[in-house]
């Protein structure tokens, strides 16, 4: 344990104290911390260098079966503000399924070295910058490129110390490397944008400048003169990068709170079909170097390896204690730490591949759209309707072919993802692990 995580346990076990004996039945205090520096250029100039460091306090208390959480600074007094969560919460309405986590449920509150979350390389500002404009240098390199809209260089922590007065003490603490840059090709109304980036956790595991920034500049010249398709229904790919946030309202729609609420179209559906059998989606807090992983969750609680969809079927929700209870079930270690308390979240999640690389699925499709950019944010969980904004490449006799764009694609969320077929491409960088996927068929406007 470093010196700035033993310093803040100790303040956080101190507050406990104070408030148990201010009256609080039980109490946990969660410090999240954060430091970082970023740079970003364009067009070979240094636009902005930035540099921040923060530490945010927040105190739970419960009072009987009343709940507040407060948020203040930490080195000051602690006494006003245990005072003040107490009144807060002395007239808060009852809340039958607040309170900490069962103790039997706690982690060990050990480090997370065997995860490997951290990474120490302290980069300095004027090899940033290099990065950036080595990444910009590269993709205005590119034939077609005319206009960039920059790169970005970042690095930096986040870390969360945890006490609880049923005695968990824990801390964790994971690092984050990233480079992005965008650019510009075309002219006139025939301009288009697009980028790339890379996340990593650890330095040395992020792709070159030079790679990066060249994969950005051939993805924008690609795009240029693009034309609208047909109206009409025909089978959609989702790139990676987009088929994530198919993925993502999955998740969505499993987090127990909006199960618990009645606002997800999945709330009655667990041990039925809501996938092809073929496929698996997994969530698993254990993972090494991955950037949802984390020994413990936001109330102490170790999370294990949990199918959410197994063979097709839904099998588990997502659940912090409350929500747990509410449901009649028991917290399966997602809880995540919020400016107004806690709510269940996923950590890292996967789906299973399919056995066709992506150039095969592309050639068996024969027909039809492939998507790598969405406009807007069309998804309804209620309802699990979904229309969105979306551009790509025409599929022609199994190949992509003309850029197209200003079309809107929707369909239902049960249907679309009861039709997947799932390329082999995993991309692991991220904490949603998805690999290219298919639609059989969605509503696509165009002219």
């Amino acid at each position: 344990m470093d010196d700035d995580s033993t310093r803040l346990l100790s303040v956080a076990e101190r507050l406990i104290k104070t408030a148990r004996n201010a009256g609080a039945d039980a109490c946990d205090v969660a410090v999240v911390r954060s430091f970082g520096r970023s740079v970003s250029v364009r067009l070979g100039a240094v636009e902005d260098t930035e540099n921040s460091e923060s530490e945010d306090m927040s105190l739970r208390v419960f009072v009987g079966r009343r709940v507040a959480t407060v948020s203040g600074d930490i080195h000051s007094d602690p006494q006003p503000l245990v005072e003040r969560a107490i009144a807060m919460a002395k007239v808060s309405p009852k809340d039958p399924f607040a309170s900490l986590a069962d103790p039997d449920r706690l982690a060990d509150g050990s480090d997370d070295f065997a995860l490997d979350l951290h990474d120490g390389t302290d980069l300095s500002t004027k090899a940033m910058i290099a990065e950036a404009l080595e990444m910009e240098d590269a993709a205005r390199g590119v034939e077609g490129v005319t206009n960039s809209g920059g790169a970005s260089v970042s690095a930096g922590a986040s870390g969360l110390v945890l006490a609880t007065s049923s005695g968990f003490a824990g801390h964790r603490m994971r690092s984050g490397f990233s480079r992005s840059v965008s650019v510009i090709a075309g002219t006139g109304v025939g301009m288009q944008r697009d980028y790339d980036f890379d996340s990593r956790i650890h330095y040395g595991d992020l792709d070159r400048p030079e790679a990066i920034g060249r994969r950005a500049g051939e993805r924008t010249v690609r795009r240029v003169n693009p034309r609208t398709a047909a109206t009409g229904r025909m089978p959609i790919i989702y790139d990676p990068r987009i088929a994530r946030g198919l993925v993502a309202s999955i998740v969505s729609a499993v987090n127990g709170a909006a199960i618990a609420r009645g606002t997800s179209f999945l709330k009655d559906r667990m041990g039925q079909p809501i996938l092809p059998a073929a496929f698996t989606l997994m969530d698993n807090p254990l993972m090494v170097r991955r950037p949802g992983s984390r020994p413990f969750d936001g109330e102490g609680v170790r999370g294990e390896p949990m199918p959410l969809v197994e063979d097709g079927v839904l099998r588990n929700w997502l659940l912090d204690t409350a929500t747990a209870r509410e449901l009649g079930l028991r917290s399966n270690g997602r809880a995540s730490r919020g400016g107004s308390g806690v709510s269940p979240s996923a950590s890292n999640v996967m789906l299973s591949p399919g056995q066709m690389s992506r150039e095969a699925l592309i050639r068996d499709t024969g027909e039809g759209l492939y998507i790598d950019e969405l406009i807007g944010h069309g998804t309804n969980l209620v309802t699990g309707d979904y229309s969105c904004g979306a551009s790509g490449y025409l599929i022609e006799n199994g190949e992509l072919t003309t850029p197209v764009s200003e079309l809107t694609i929707a369909g239902n969320l049960t249907d679309m993802l009861a039709s997947l077929t799932a390329a082999d491409d995993l991309d692991e960088r991220f904490s949603i692990v998805v690999p290219t996927l298919r639609i059989e068929s969605m509503t696509v406007a165009g002219k």
